[in-house]
Parts: structure tokens; C-alpha cells; sequence
């Protein structure tokens, strides 16, 4: 069985002081939530007082981004060795903000990913589809192809230890999000082209996460349901409370 999987994007949020802040008061109510693997990904700048103040936590620190070149001129950005240095241990690719704001491609989230892996860092890969496309019944083609195309040549084994998150473009920051039957039929749909594309071992070790709109009072439900191993959240992380009944919750409706 797959140990639940919540991470809190912060996003462009919480200075180093409030992270830290944050982080310390967190992981003492979390002290004891070992059945639940727990990732925040706070800015980049506070990437490595985040991973002191984590050390020898639960809790695990992700980059929210990350170029594919280990080095190079390409002003602003930043490396996988980079964030490894920092004290990252996880990192979010593709996310639906990074694809409409900053161009990222299925190439580029390719790219990321092979950096990614070669680092050593566990990929947090984000796919999902706009409301046109959903409206228009093209939601498992755009999955098909973010999958085909992301995931390209990846080993078996790779894509094992990968987390995938399904956030449909629509319910990102909009206070909508899937019906469970929706986020049922989407996350039942990935897992099954990871098993025809790359085995059934990938399929049943690698996560499957939701992410938009998740809040306390929905994460139970879409908790519960099949290959929907946790959550993705975003504003709802920015409030240790919040985050903490997130946290709690997804591991009450695993059991």
C-alpha cells in the first residue's frame, strides 16, 4: 500500500523568516505522523533555512522549479545540484503556472525531469488539462500526451519513484475543484497508461496526487478514493493549521 503524499506549493509566499517560523512550529505537531510522507516546496530563497530548519523532521523540502542545465548563462534560473546543495530532496515540475505564465513545453517538463532524476531529487510532475479542454472531452488525450511525451525515456524504475499530480488547470487557485468522480476517473486513467507504458510495478509504486482548490474540509474525500494517493495544495498550505488538518485528515481516510 502507498504511504499518502501531501506537499504544500507555496508559490511566490512566506519570507525565510516565516518559513523557518513556519517550520518550526509544524514539525512539532507533526511529530508524530510517520504513516504520511510531508513536502513543502517554499521559495527558492528559503529552500535552505527551510532544510535546517527541517533537518531530522518528517518533513521533506522541495524546489518548486528547476532548469535542465547543470550550469550555464541563463539568468535567473537554477540547477538540480543547486537545490541538492540547498537541502532540497524533492522538486515540482511542470506545474499548470509554470506552463501558462513561463512556456514551459512536455519538452522542457522532459528535460527537467532527466536533470531531476540524475540529481537525485524525486520529481513532483504536474500534469492536467485547461477547462477548454475539459468542455471539449479532450481531458484524457491531454493526459495522454503529457504523460507519452514528459515521461519519454524514463526507466521503469524511475517513473516508480515518481509522483505525478493531477491538477486540472480550471480548479488552480479558482476555489472549484473535480467532483470526486472526476478526480477518480482522471487519476484511474494515469495509472493505467503508466502500467500499459512502462509495468505494472511502476504503476502501483509511483504516487498519484491531486492538486486545486484542496482544502481541509475536501481532502478526506478524495483521499478515500482509489489511486488518489494525497494532495498537492497550494493556499491551503500557507496556514500551519490548515496544512496540519490536510495532513491528518489524508491519513485518516487511508487507513
Amino acid at each position: 500500500m502507498r504511504t499518502p503524499f501531501i506537499a504544500a506549493n507555496w508559490k511566490m509566499y512566506k519570507t525565510v523568516h516565516e518559513t523557518v517560523a513556519f517550520i518550526k512550529e509544524f514539525r512539532t505537531l507533526a511529530k508524530g505522523l510517520f504513516d504520511v510522507e510531508i513536502v513543502i516546496a517554499p521559495p527558492f530563497t528559503a529552500v535552505s533555512p527551510a532544510a535546517d530548519a527541517a533537518h531530522a523532521s518528517n518533513i521533506g523540502i522541495a524546489g518548486q522549479d528547476l532548469h535542465w542545465e547543470r550550469e550555464g548563462a541563463f539568468t535567473g534560473e537554477v540547477s538540480a545540484a543547486m537545490l541538492k546543495e540547498a537541502g532540497a530532496e524533492y522538486v515540482i515540475i511542470g506545474h499548470s503556472e509554470r506552463r501558462r505564465l513561463f512556456g514551459d513545453t512536455d519538452e522542457t517538463v522532459n528535460r527537467k525531469l532527466g536533470a531531476a532524476v540524475q540529481a537525485r531529487l524525486t520529481p513532483i510532475v504536474c500534469i492536467g488539462e485547461t477547462l477548454e479542454e475539459r468542455d471539449s472531452n479532450r481531458t484524457l488525450d491531454v493526459l495522454d500526451r503529457q504523460i507519452k511525451n514528459g515521461l519519454d525515456g524514463l526507466t521503469a524504475d524511475q517513473i516508480a519513484g515518481l509522483v505525478i499530480a493531477y491538477e486540472p488547470v480550471w480548479a488552480i487557485g479558482t476555489g472549484r475543484n473535480a467532483t470526486p468522480d472526476q478526480a477518480r476517473d482522471a487519476h484511474a486513467h494515469i495509472r493505467g497508461r503508466v502500467r500499459q507504458w512502462f509495468g505494472g510495478i511502476a504503476a502501483d509504486q509511483c504516487h498519484v496526487i491531486y492538486g486545486g482548490s484542496v482544502k481541509p474540509d475536501n481532502i478526506r474525500e478524495l483521499s478515500s478514493l482509489e489511486d488518489v494517493d494525497g494532495a498537492l495544495v497550494g493556499g491551503a498550505s500557507l496556514e500551519i493549521r490548515s496544512f496540519l488538518e490536510i495532513v491528518s485528515r489524508s491519513r485518516a481516510a487511508a487507513v
